[in-house]
């Protein structure tokens, strides 16, 4: 043998003859030296052993038959070269790294194997790469696991931690540049940590340490938007042009945003009725906030967003989940019939002069239509649910308002009718009772 190491497919100084076979009839010959595969593969160690019945060809040589899968012919040529380098090489990419693993393991490599485990463990992996090795490592023995650490399910505390603490951030008050970015993508992962899917929520909606400091961040956020809301009217004082309101409108918009996004949470935690009870006080703030800011086609975008909010509010009353007073139900609908039929309008006009503008196509602000049903719906509910007297004022005035169109408070209007009609004849037996009495 020449000095220094020895190089696989050296026919010269090869004393055996490694035969990969697969059930699809590829045969691939390595000419090989048994120092070397005996020193790094308890498999070939085995082979080679005395103990082990071997066949003879090519004058003193031995032949050593390895079968393997087609898929996994290349890795296990790729494990027998290894075993020649002064350090075993394992940056094939995670999938190449996999298969050269697999073939280590089944040749009993445990040098390479090692070094491929390691390496696939500390690399960056994308969903395929997760998928593959879900399939493999658990097949290839309980000391490798250690590969699957960040795929295992993670323990309640640290989850709950990360909730609370991306929860503070998304209910900060709005900023600049990084914090922003950061406030943007907590309110998204929380969202999907609470979605219910195929997977269960990563956080138990019943964890009552959870729901307290939920409360807590909600309550500032809220007590925030308070403060703004009673300090428009100085702000606007305060603003050197008449109808320069930008800085106003970006603020106002940004808390509605927060309560919206925050409505959405409380829904999926079941804590849905602070959020109510605190926008049926400022509903009417609210209102004017926006009239003053945001006048006209200004903010539109801003308009939706408490419409969404309030049609949010309105539907957990009006399909009972949140019980009101009559004065506070009649109030909800007082302030969000006007406010709604007037963005409304506001839509179609818009969308009339977009259409005027012609040549450039410019995305239209507008709500999915189901929230508009949905509204709708709980108005007609909410009505339904107030003394005849104050529906007949209420019905009164949508039909004397100009954005009768919506909503459309007729299914409403019907009922107001027949009851009304009726309401003699059914109440007529507590007369009876009185005259029997």
């Amino acid at each position: 043998m020449r000095a220094g190491r020895p190089k696989i497919g050296d026919q010269a100084t090869s004393d055996v003859v490694v035969r990969l076979r697969t059930p699809e009839g590829r045969d691939e010959w390595l000419y090989c030296h048994s120092a070397v595969l005996a020193a790094g593969s308890t498999y070939f160690a085995d082979r080679l052993s005395d103990a082990w019945p071997t066949c003879q060809i090519l004058g003193s040589r031995y032949c050593v038959e390895v079968y393997c899968q087609e898929l996994d012919l290349s890795s296990h040529v790729t494990a027998l070269r290894l075993l020649y380098a002064a350090e075993p090489c394992s940056r094939f990419g995670v999938r190449g790294a996999l298969g050269v693993l697999q073939a280590a393991v089944n040749l009993g490599c445990a040098q390479i194997a090692a070094a491929c485990a390691g390496y696939i463990e500390s690399a960056p992996w994308d969903e395929a790469d997760e998928e593959e090795i879900l399939r493999t490592v658990p097949g290839l023995g309980a000391q490798y696991e250690y590969i699957l650490a960040r795929l295992r399910p993670i323990d309640p505390a640290p989850v709950t931690s990360i909730f609370l603490s991306a929860f503070r951030h998304a209910t900060r008050s709005s900023a600049a540049g990084p914090a922003r970015e950061l406030k943007s993508a907590a309110q998204e992962q929380l969202e999907y940590m609470l979605t219910e899917d195929d997977d269960t929520p990563l956080v138990a909606l019943d964890n009552i340490d959870v729901k307290s400091q939920v409360k807590e961040c909600v309550t500032g956020l809220l007590n925030r938007f308070s403060d703004f809301l009673s300090s428009v009217p100085t702000k606007q004082k305060e603003t050197p042009l008449v109808g320069d309101n930008g800085e106003l409108q970006q603020e106002l918009h940004t808390f509605v945003c927060d309560v919206s996004w925050v409505c959405q949470v409380l829904s999926k935690l079941e804590m849905v009725k602070c959020i109510v009870l605190y926008w049926v006080g400022v509903s009417s703030d609210v209102v004017e906030a926006v009239d003053a800011v945001c006048p006209g086609h200004d903010c539109l975008n801003t308009r939706l967003k408490v419409v969404e909010v309030s049609a949010k509010v309105l539907e957990a009353v009006a399909f009972g989940n949140i019980v009101l007073p009559t004065e506070k139900r009649r109030h909800m609908v007082n302030v969000w019939i006007a406010f709604a039929g007037t963005t409304k309008a506001l839509i179609v006009q818009a969308d009339r002069d977009d259409d005027d503008d012609g040549d450039v196509e410019t995305p239209k602000a507008n709500l999915d239509n189901e929230i508009w049903q949905g509204l709708e719906s709980a108005f007609v509910s909410i009505v339904l649910t107030l003394p005849s007297n104050s529906q007949a004022e209420i019905l009164s005035e949508w039909l004397q308002s100009k954005h009768v169109r919506y909503p459309d408070l007729t299914e409403a209007f019907e009922a107001w009718c027949y009851r009304s009609k009726v309401a003699k004849r059914r109440f007529s037996f507590l007369s009876d009772i009185d005259r029997v009495s």
